[in-house]
Protein backbone atom coordinates (compact mmCIF):
# COMPACT_ATOMS: atom_id res chain seq x y z
CA UNK A 1 0.00 0.00 0.00
CA UNK A 2 1.16 3.29 -0.77
CA UNK A 3 0.95 5.71 1.98
CA UNK A 4 0.42 9.18 0.46
CA UNK A 5 -1.32 12.94 1.78
CA UNK A 6 -4.65 11.77 0.45
CA UNK A 7 -4.37 8.40 2.21
CA UNK A 8 -3.56 9.05 5.74
CA UNK A 9 -6.42 11.93 5.85
CA UNK A 10 -8.88 9.21 4.49
CA UNK A 11 -7.35 6.83 7.06
CA UNK A 12 -8.04 9.41 10.12
CA UNK A 13 -11.35 10.15 8.74
CA UNK A 14 -12.37 6.72 8.93
CA UNK A 15 -11.17 6.57 13.07
CA UNK A 16 -13.44 8.82 13.14
CA UNK A 17 -16.49 7.79 12.04
CA UNK A 18 -15.82 4.88 13.49
CA UNK A 19 -15.15 5.80 16.52
CA UNK A 20 -18.38 7.80 16.77
CA UNK A 21 -20.53 4.55 15.68
CA UNK A 22 -19.15 2.58 18.14
CA UNK A 23 -19.47 5.23 21.05
CA UNK A 24 -22.95 6.85 19.85
CA UNK A 25 -24.22 3.31 21.37
CA UNK A 26 -23.64 4.75 25.15
CA UNK A 27 -25.43 7.88 25.01
CA UNK A 28 -28.20 8.38 26.84
CA UNK A 29 -31.75 8.69 25.84
CA UNK A 30 -32.88 12.70 24.47
CA UNK A 31 -34.70 13.97 26.96
CA UNK A 32 -35.21 17.65 25.27
CA UNK A 33 -33.60 18.45 21.70
CA UNK A 34 -34.75 19.71 18.20
CA UNK A 35 -35.40 15.78 16.61
CA UNK A 36 -35.47 14.22 13.73
CA UNK A 37 -34.85 17.14 11.49
CA UNK A 38 -31.31 18.15 13.07
CA UNK A 39 -30.13 14.64 12.32
CA UNK A 40 -31.52 14.94 8.58
CA UNK A 41 -29.70 18.69 8.10
CA UNK A 42 -26.57 17.00 9.62
CA UNK A 43 -26.64 13.86 7.34
CA UNK A 44 -26.67 16.44 4.46
CA UNK A 45 -24.19 18.46 5.40
CA UNK A 46 -21.28 15.56 5.97
CA UNK A 47 -22.80 14.38 2.31
CA UNK A 48 -22.48 18.18 0.46
CA UNK A 49 -18.83 18.35 2.46
CA UNK A 50 -17.76 14.60 1.65
CA UNK A 51 -18.65 15.62 -2.24
CA UNK A 52 -16.65 18.68 -2.30
CA UNK A 53 -13.89 16.98 -0.50
CA UNK A 54 -13.40 14.74 -3.01
CA UNK A 55 -14.34 16.73 -6.28
CA UNK A 56 -11.66 16.39 -8.57
CA UNK A 57 -11.60 16.07 -12.41
CA UNK A 58 -13.17 18.39 -15.47
CA UNK A 59 -16.81 17.80 -14.34
CA UNK A 60 -16.65 19.68 -11.07
CA UNK A 61 -15.17 22.42 -12.67
CA UNK A 62 -13.99 25.93 -10.15
CA UNK A 63 -14.37 23.29 -7.66
CA UNK A 64 -12.00 20.91 -8.71
CA UNK A 65 -9.56 24.10 -9.10
CA UNK A 66 -6.97 24.40 -6.83
CA UNK A 67 -6.62 27.11 -4.35
CA UNK A 68 -3.24 25.73 -3.31
CA UNK A 69 -0.13 24.64 -6.10
CA UNK A 70 0.72 21.05 -5.20
CA UNK A 71 3.32 20.59 -2.55
CA UNK A 72 4.24 17.79 -0.78
CA UNK A 73 5.48 19.44 2.53
CA UNK A 74 1.56 21.08 2.35
CA UNK A 75 0.00 18.01 1.63
CA UNK A 76 2.07 16.08 4.77
CA UNK A 77 1.33 19.22 7.03
CA UNK A 78 -2.53 19.06 6.13
CA UNK A 79 -2.58 15.51 6.83
CA UNK A 80 -0.83 15.79 10.35
CA UNK A 81 -3.75 18.79 11.29
CA UNK A 82 -6.24 16.16 9.32
CA UNK A 83 -4.94 13.61 12.42
CA UNK A 84 -4.59 16.27 15.59
CA UNK A 85 -7.98 17.58 14.63
CA UNK A 86 -9.68 14.20 14.94
CA UNK A 87 -7.45 13.26 18.01
CA UNK A 88 -8.65 16.19 19.52
CA UNK A 89 -12.25 15.67 18.89
CA UNK A 90 -12.20 12.02 19.74
CA UNK A 91 -10.54 13.15 23.28
CA UNK A 92 -13.83 15.90 23.80
CA UNK A 93 -16.46 13.18 22.67
CA UNK A 94 -14.60 10.78 25.48
CA UNK A 95 -15.29 13.48 28.23
CA UNK A 96 -18.68 14.47 27.01
CA UNK A 97 -19.40 10.58 27.53
CA UNK A 98 -23.06 9.81 27.47
CA UNK A 99 -24.46 13.61 27.48
CA UNK A 100 -22.84 13.31 23.41
CA UNK A 101 -26.39 13.79 21.22
CA UNK A 102 -25.98 14.48 17.11
CA UNK A 103 -28.56 16.94 17.51
CA UNK A 104 -28.81 19.40 19.83
CA UNK A 105 -29.94 17.96 22.69
CA UNK A 106 -30.30 17.49 26.32
CA UNK A 107 -29.91 14.13 27.99
CA UNK A 108 -31.81 12.94 30.85
CA UNK A 109 -29.94 13.86 34.10
CA UNK A 110 -27.51 15.68 31.97
CA UNK A 111 -24.49 17.49 33.24
CA UNK A 112 -22.54 20.21 32.19
CA UNK A 113 -19.22 18.82 31.32
CA UNK A 114 -16.17 20.93 32.36
CA UNK A 115 -12.98 18.58 32.44
CA UNK A 116 -10.57 17.94 29.48
CA UNK A 117 -10.94 20.76 26.57
CA UNK A 118 -14.28 21.63 27.86
CA UNK A 119 -12.31 23.28 30.92
CA UNK A 120 -11.16 25.72 28.02
CA UNK A 121 -13.14 25.11 24.74
CA UNK A 122 -17.20 24.83 24.95
CA UNK A 123 -17.45 22.94 21.57
CA UNK A 124 -13.97 21.65 21.27
CA UNK A 125 -15.63 18.45 19.34
CA UNK A 126 -16.21 21.17 16.91
CA UNK A 127 -12.80 22.61 17.15
CA UNK A 128 -11.48 19.26 16.49
CA UNK A 129 -13.80 18.29 13.14
CA UNK A 130 -12.76 22.25 11.91
CA UNK A 131 -9.44 21.43 12.38
CA UNK A 132 -9.42 17.91 10.77
CA UNK A 133 -11.67 19.29 7.53
CA UNK A 134 -8.98 22.37 7.78
CA UNK A 135 -5.97 20.10 7.60
CA UNK A 136 -8.04 17.75 4.66
CA UNK A 137 -8.57 20.94 2.38
CA UNK A 138 -4.81 21.82 2.51
CA UNK A 139 -3.87 18.44 1.57
CA UNK A 140 -6.34 17.97 -1.13
CA UNK A 141 -5.89 21.87 -2.05
CA UNK A 142 -9.11 21.71 -4.01
CA UNK A 143 -11.46 24.66 -4.21
CA UNK A 144 -14.02 22.36 -3.40
CA UNK A 145 -11.81 21.20 -0.15
CA UNK A 146 -12.16 24.95 0.77
CA UNK A 147 -15.64 25.61 0.17
CA UNK A 148 -16.34 22.45 2.52
CA UNK A 149 -14.39 23.82 5.36
CA UNK A 150 -16.49 27.00 5.71
CA UNK A 151 -19.82 25.10 4.68
CA UNK A 152 -18.78 22.97 7.86
CA UNK A 153 -17.40 25.88 9.70
CA UNK A 154 -20.89 27.78 9.76
CA UNK A 155 -22.92 24.83 9.84
CA UNK A 156 -21.01 23.92 13.52
CA UNK A 157 -21.19 27.62 14.51
CA UNK A 158 -25.09 27.66 13.79
CA UNK A 159 -25.19 23.99 15.71
CA UNK A 160 -23.28 25.63 18.59
CA UNK A 161 -25.54 29.10 19.29
CA UNK A 162 -28.65 26.54 19.25
CA UNK A 163 -26.53 24.07 21.54
CA UNK A 164 -25.65 27.20 23.79
CA UNK A 165 -29.08 28.74 23.99
CA UNK A 166 -30.44 25.68 25.14
CA UNK A 167 -27.31 24.93 27.96
CA UNK A 168 -28.07 28.74 29.36
CA UNK A 169 -31.97 27.58 29.63
CA UNK A 170 -31.19 24.40 31.39
CA UNK A 171 -28.35 25.36 33.63
CA UNK A 172 -28.89 29.18 33.84
CA UNK A 173 -26.13 30.62 36.33
CA UNK A 174 -23.29 27.94 35.94
CA UNK A 175 -24.12 28.10 32.06
CA UNK A 176 -23.11 31.49 32.47
CA UNK A 177 -20.33 31.35 34.63
CA UNK A 178 -19.16 28.18 31.89
CA UNK A 179 -19.57 30.66 29.14
CA UNK A 180 -17.29 33.38 31.00
CA UNK A 181 -14.45 30.89 31.53
CA UNK A 182 -14.24 29.34 28.32
CA UNK A 183 -13.81 30.44 24.59
CA UNK A 184 -16.15 29.38 21.77
CA UNK A 185 -14.12 27.53 19.42
CA UNK A 186 -10.52 28.41 20.53
CA UNK A 187 -9.47 27.98 24.49
CA UNK A 188 -9.68 30.91 26.65
CA UNK A 189 -6.93 31.38 29.38
CA UNK A 190 -7.47 34.26 30.95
Amino acid sequence: MNINPRVAIEVAWIVFFAFWMVWSFGAKRIAKGEGSAGVGRRVLTVAVVWLLLNADGSRWGVFAARFLPPSSWVAWLGAAVTFVGVLFAIWARIHLGRYWSATVALKNEHKLIRSGPYARIRHPIYTGIISAIAGSAATIGTNGALLALGIIGMSLWFKARKEEALLAGEFGPAFEEHRRRTGFFLPRFS
